[in-house]
């Protein structure tokens, strides 16, 4: 009998495997076909406001309702970035509430929620909604091919959808480890990185190898300059916690508290959806369109040392924060690294005052790191993220010193890590 037994666990684990490895393919597509849609809507809203500026004052407002009434009457779990979801779906895989927040259906409101706020004109990213997306896609291929669901096939599918969406794998391993997995196991991390890395590859195969943000030379020579870049480092680390904690404290507020206006708004989701839109709208306008969108083109020119107005980082920490709040689906990842890029040139401005020999996308991209990491918490993936991106790896240490400065004020502005929060909506 112990042959049958052991042809049987054997076949097991081969399903099991063809399962990841399938799951990893489909949403490497979705998610490149995800990017490619988000372009494609950002630029018809560009070419809609160019031509109709005063248009945009109504879309995002009616946009944003339509969407959040729509979601909340097919797919209420799709709402928001989609990472608590994940995290929440991961502590039980198989109950009722992972079934609703990883289905299909929810994932496609999602997918096309998304899209809706941007062609709104919402400072929304695609990259949360990815991870959603990838975990729901993760978890239908192992139900079809009748594969057991457990929390590493829910994290894998997340971090590949991290991985596919950024192009960053190792991003989506240290994304895994510090935010969606609580007790990272072995074997979980075998399957995380089987997923990630075969995400990427295809990602790779379909897209070649760019880098999200484009290659940075931002690498500082000499022990003066490094020295100086560190200490540029520890600045932007407690703007960054300080602002970052912020942002995340601001979500939590809208999502937990029990009294006053906060919660009278939250029973009228339409209303607060309609309001978050005026104010969207609003920026947008007055900003003259810095604050529309993902802001990845201003990043992009940020960090290569282009211009911007000073304005873009303020105005894009508002329509973020409107964006969130009104309850539609769409991600804060890219918004939060173009409102980094905001601190980081305002840091330039002040620094490269002083030190001109300094370019100022140095600034820019420790300023990334710094803010990301104050609404995250995550200071690894940060990191990660902000190397892989950029392909500049002569910045780490600015980087790290940045990273751990702003985790460590963020806690101090914000005690609960924003995603955790979040997710307890969800168990």
């Amino acid at each position: 009998m112990a042959i049958p037994t052991n042809r049987a666990k054997l076949a097991t684990q081969l399903r099991s495997r063809l399962a990841a490895l399938t799951g990893a393919v489909l949403l490497a597509f979705v998610a490149i076909g995800f990017a490619r849609c988000g372009d494609w809507v950002q630029a018809v809203f560009a070419r809609t406001n160019a031509a109709h500026p005063l248009a945009s004052l109504a879309m995002a407002p009616l946009l944003f309702m339509a969407v959040v009434w729509i979601t909340r009457r097919t797919a209420p779990l799709a709402r928001g970035s989609g990472i608590p979801q994940v995290m929440a779906a991961a502590e039980h895989p198989v109950g009722i509430a992972a079934g609703q927040s990883l289905g299909l259906g929810t994932a496609t409101v999602k997918f096309f929620g998304t899209l809706a706020v941007l062609v709104a004109g919402g400072s929304a990213g695609r990259e949360g909604p990815s991870v959603q997306i990838g975990a729901a896609i993760m978890r239908a291929v192992h139900r079809w091919m009748r594969v057991p669901l457990t929390s590493g096939i829910v994290i894998a599918g997340g971090a590949a959808g991290v991985a596919a969406a950024f192009n960053t794998p190792l991003a989506g391993i240290a994304f895994a480890i510090e935010e969606l997995a609580a007790a990272f196991e072995q074997r979980v991390a075998m399957t995380v990185m089987a997923a990630v890395m075969l995400a990427g590859l295809v990602s790779l195969s379909l897209d070649g190898d760019y880098i999200y943000f484009g290659a940075m030379t931002a690498t500082i020579a000499g022990t003066k300059m490094l020295t100086l870049m560190i200490g540029a480092g520890v600045v932007a680390g407690v703007f960054g916690g300080l602002l970052g904690g912020g942002f995340a404290r601001i979500l939590i507020a809208f999502a937990w508290s029990q009294g006053g206006w906060i919660a009278r708004m939250r029973k009228r989701p339409i209303v607060l959806a309609g309001v978050c839109g005026v104010i969207v709208a609003a920026t947008g306008y007055l900003s003259d369109g810095q604050s529309w969108g993902t802001g990845y083109a201003t990043t992009r020119a940020l960090l290569s040392g282009g211009a911007a107005p000073l304005s873009f980082g303020p105005t894009k920490f508002i329509a973020t924060v409107a964006t969130a709040l009104s309850g539609a689906p769409g991600g804060i990842f890219a918004p939060s690294l173009s409102v980094g890029a905001g601190l980081g040139q305002w840091l330039s401005v002040a620094f490269t005052w002083f030190f001109p020999g300094i370019a100022p996308g140095a600034f820019v991209l420790v300023g990334v790191a710094a803010y990301f990491t104050g609404v995250t918490r995550a200071p690894l993936t940060a990191v990660i993220i902000v190397m892989e991106m950029t392909a500049d790896r002569g910045m780490i240490l600015p980087l790290m010193a940045a990273a751990l400065v702003a985790d460590a004020v963020s806690t101090l502005v914000c005690k609960r890590k924003l995603y955790h929060a979040l997710s307890l909506q969800f168990r």
